[in-house]
């Protein structure tokens, strides 16, 4: 037996071919664009992405020995993916990651609505979430909501592409409009933010038993596959991570290292107590629940670091941050680069990168090491957050390769670190969803405890961890200040129109 795991992410998109032992066979990779027509706006051209999708599968099929016997999928979630009646899209996608409806997520925060929903359903509105997409929309383009039939996500418009059905994961769904507790769509959310309007653009939500659908003929022609292939809508794609990590029961935690750092853990309860935060997502059809604080800060921070310091890759970024010493020299970096600003474990629309302490006496190595600690400290911010106690983290993502880091994350976090053994764990949560949802497993559960396998582990190091337990006190007084300064340079104007140099 072989099947496909394509894992859709936002500027990478991934196939890989599985053996019946859920070993990786062979994975193709291609790159995909995302497009800044303004400042702040984030989109991807869909048939780009669908066309990229195509490529991948197609380079892997020939590694095939055996039939595939069903295609996966998992993607990035949030954004609004608008189709037509004909399943055309009506513009490019926006993405979870877009920041055009900042203002509208203010306004909701200052009227208590942000509150008022996450005590609802466990999930904190940010611009990237489809009830603020959807609202700028109404406001700024309503020609494209008239031509829009459908507001799907990136999961389901391929699956759209695949099968011609119009639906929706269960974890997609959950946030905003999702009830966690019935796994149906809340009026009362649409109530809450004024969207009854938008109830004919949701799509049925697909729960466990229901995520298989069957290749269409004109999707068959164009991917060399059998008609009627199974194809498995599998949750969005930090969800299916945390599937392909091997972190499916209740407790459990997993952090991705990627484009955004997302930390996310295991619950069997709704709890809509505590700080707003982050957001609450549907694991499986067991009512569990994954407690998620995807960051807006992540790999690109580090990308940006690396082109700051002339370091030919982020990877030597490590490397070159060994020549300092924990805690930088006094240097605290809070890594808050998003033109969005930040949705975890915080709200706020207006944060900003800070350096702290920097002076003359600070070098190379030393804005390296504060950059790879405030990011390292988020990992720990966000767990706190979640209010779970752990005694592992499962870490994924590109940069779990990168055992320096890893071992810094213990350091932080003071728990011990286990890293993936699979290159792709999105994709490897996908084939474990695929094998739920075509019988092959009875559950999640049940498929990461067979198919799952860990690599090295980092245990923390005592005095590096009471170390760093001073510094994340410091790194959140920090925070606490530097608010202020946020709120006071959203109200500047920047650089004067027309004014380019002094």
């Amino acid at each position: 037996m072989t099947a496909l795991a394509v894992d859709v992410g936002t500027s990478m998109i991934k196939t890989v071919l599985f053996g019946d032992n859920g070993d990786e066979i062979t994975v193709s990779r291609q790159a995909t664009e995302v497009q800044r027509p303004q400042p702040g706006w984030a989109e991807q051209d869909m048939m780009a992405v669908w066309n990229a999708v195509l490529f991948t599968i197609r380079s892997v099929l020939p590694q095939a020995d055996t039939p595939v016997q069903f295609l996966s999928i998992t993607a990035q979630g949030d954004g609004c993916w608008l189709v037509d009646e004909d399943g055309a899209p009506t513009g490019p996608a926006i993405l979870w990651s877009d920041g055009r409806a900042a203002d509208i997520v203010d306004t909701w925060r200052d009227e208590g609505l942000l509150e008022k929903a996450f005590r609802f359903n466990g999930s904190l509105t940010f611009p990237g979430l489809p009830n603020a997409i959807l609202t700028w929309l109404a406001n700024h383009d309503p020609g494209r909501l008239e031509r829009s039939a459908v507001s799907l996500y990136a999961g389901g418009w391929l699956f759209l592409r695949f099968t011609g059905q119009c639906v929706v994961d269960e974890s997609d769904a959950s946030a905003p409009f999702l009830d966690l507790r019935s796994r149906t769509y809340a009026p009362e959310i649409r109530s809450m933010f004024g969207l009854e309007w938008a109830e004919p653009l949701m799509p049925d939500v697909r729960s466990d038993e229901q995520r298989a659908g069957k290749l269409s003929p004109q999707a068959a022609a164009e991917l060399g596959l059998p008609e009627g292939l199974p194809i498995v809508l599998a949750p969005y794609d930090i969800v299916s991570t945390s599937i392909g990590a091997g972190a499916t029961s209740p407790g459990q935690a997993c952090t991705i290292l990627g484009t955004t750092l997302c930390t996310e853990v295991v619950r069997d309860t709704v709890d809509t107590t505590g700080e707003p935060a982050g957001l609450t997502i549907a694991l499986d059809s067991k009512a569990k629940v994954l407690r998620a604080f995807p960051t807006l800060a992540g790999a690109e921070v580090l990308v940006w670091a690396a082109e700051l310091l002339s370091v030919s890759h982020p990877r030597d970024l490590v490397t070159l941050s060994e020549q300092s010493v924990p805690g930088a020299r006094g240097l605290v970096f809070l890594p808050y680069l998003s033109p969005a600003g930040e949705r975890a474990p915080f709200l706020d629309t207006h944060a900003r990168g800070t350096f702290w302490g920097l002076s003359l006496e600070h070098g190379r190595a030393d804005i390296a090491r504060a950059v790879l600690e405030g990011l390292t400290l988020v990992i720990r911010d966000c767990l706190e957050a979640s209010g779970a106690r752990t005694e592992e983290l499962r870490v994924c993502g590109g940069g779990a390769a990168n055992m320096l880091w890893c071992q810094l994350i213990a350091d932080v976090v003071g728990v011990r670190v286990v890293r993936s053994a699979d290159s792709e764990a999105g994709a490897k949560g996908a084939f474990l969803a695929g094998l739920v949802a075509t019988g092959a497993v009875p559950d999640l559960e049940a498929a990461a405890v067979r198919y799952v396998r860990t690599h090295t582990s980092c245990d923390p190091d005592p005095a590096h961890a009471a170390f760093y337990t001073q510094l994340y006190a410091e790194f959140r007084q920090l925070r606490d200040v530097a608010r202020q300064g946020w709120e006071i340079q959203a109200q500047s104007k920047g650089t004067p129109e027309g004014v380019t140099h002094v």
